[in-house]
């Protein structure tokens, strides 16, 4: 996963362009994806899907020819979306356009101009303030002009056709973190799914922020609500889109953090809140804002899906946020393996996760004839699996599910759901 994200980190990427499908084009060697070609002008929802911007050089030179900005150093030194320049200019003149973070000299920021026409560069404050007085050559030779928004998907097929939609932004230039560790844990979780035969099906969705996944929900509107309340449907009512997660921020060396859906109450909130809570992770649990990453799309009032997100330290709450200080070594290998293993243990409760109706509820059931207590002989929890078994014959009324019994027995919910699985197999209890 490190490996990837260095290979990716010095690609420029924004919302649209080369720089997007430059990534795409290395993570389908990853995984095998299906991409999307969106026109410029395509009406999304509230928003239109804006023109593509490219870009193929761009530096500050000085009276001597040298360059003391270049992009070819590094993409975070041009604006996002800047329009083409080719001038000289005062450095008075100039320093309207430069961006610089004062309080870390040292970093170049990150910043973006998506919807507001403008141009303009980011440099460390060191390097500006060692600037003398003088003429400056600018050049941007970027363009921006009509062509796509560029996206991807990867399914895992499952079961059923019920999906759970992992998700993470692919628009960030040469930042490690935020969100190139998120794309390196979704590409390796759709690899780890694909060597088993997972219950749900597994749609991962590489997209521009915003933009991009309000762009996916314009193309998916029918599919992801149709037959129900938007968002109010357990598996197999409803859209297909039953749960769902966001990666962000997934490689620094924070603790993990799990924010909640906007119901608060979503399936994937219970799955997260227990795995996180009986792991010993350091971890916390935020509730929904309305601000954040592309969660906030997918759980807008009109869709309500049981979307939460998952990251390291979120966005905004780590010095390092947007700058260049970002960098690969930021992020290390311990810590995505770290999020890559929680996003599996979770997706592994999602996936046995089931409501059972006991068909034998009159008395206890005679587990010893059926062979049951005879089939757990040998297992180090041979007592936890017997009363695992009385657990889910108790609860399983049709209305409680496996975690439901995990949390209120105390017993792990692997257990639960093996016990589960033998008194299925056993012909007293159903789906």
């Amino acid at each position: 996963m490190h490996a990837l994200v260095e290979r990716l980190y010095p690609l420029c990427r924004s919302i649209t362009g080369d720089g997007v499908r430059a990534t795409l084009r290395i993570l389908d060697e990853y995984l095998p994806l299906r991409m999307h070609e969106v026109p410029t002008g395509t009406q999304v929802l509230d928003w239109t899907v804006p023109q593509e911007w490219n870009i193929r050089d761009a530096y500050i030179a000085d009276a001597d020819g040298n360059r003391v900005v270049d992009f070819a150093a590094s993409s975070l030194h041009v604006l996002g979306y800047s329009l083409p320049v080719s001038a000289t200019m005062p450095l008075a003149e100039l320093r309207k356009h430069l961006h610089t973070l004062p309080d870390h000299p040292a970093w170049v920021p990150y910043r973006t101009s998506y919807y507001k026409p403008d141009w303009g560069f980011c440099l460390s404050q060191e390097t500006l303030d060692a600037l003398p007085d003088g003429m400056y050559e600018v050049c941007i030779d970027s363009t921006l002009a009509d062509g796509h928004l560029t996206y991807a998907e990867h399914v895992v097929p499952g079961q059923v056709p019920d999906e759970v939609l992992v998700s993470c932004h692919v628009c960030h230039p040469s930042l490690a973190n935020d969100n190139l560790a998120g794309i390196a844990v979704a590409a390796f979780l759709a690899r780890a799914l694909a060597e088993q035969t997972p219950y749900y099906t597994y749609r991962f969705l590489f997209a521009p922020g915003t933009i991009g996944a309000i762009t996916w929900l314009a193309r998916n509107t029918e599919r992801v609500v149709t037959g129900a309340s938007p968002g109010r449907g357990g598996p197999g009512a409803g859209g297909s889109v039953q749960h769902g997660l966001v990666l962000a921020c997934a490689g620094d060396r924070g603790r993990l953090t799990y924010k909640c859906s906007r119901r608060g109450d979503a399936e994937i909130d219970r799955v997260m809140r227990y795995v996180l809570g009986t792991s010993g992770r350091p971890h916390r649990v935020t509730e929904f804002t309305p601000y954040g990453y592309d969660e906030r799309q997918f759980c807008s009032p009109g869709f309500d899906l049981g979307v939460g997100s998952l990251s390291r330290t979120p966005y905004a709450e780590y010095p390092e946020y947007h700058t260049s200080a970002d960098d690969p070594d930021f992020v290390s290998p311990e810590a995505m393996a770290d999020t890559l293993a929680v996003c599996r243990e979770a997706f592994a409760v999602l996936d046995r996760n089931r409501r059972y109706l006991n068909l034998s509820p009159y008395g206890e059931p005679q587990l010893g004839r059926r062979g049951l207590y005879d089939a757990l002989g040998g297992r180090s929890d041979t007592k936890q699996a017997q009363m695992a078994m009385l657990w889910v014959l108790s609860l399983s009324d049709g209305g409680h599910s496996l975690l439901d019994v995990a949390e209120r027995s105390g017993l792990p919910f692997g257990t639960v759901a093996d016990a589960a699985d033998a008194l299925h197999d056993a012909g007293l209890i159903k789906v």
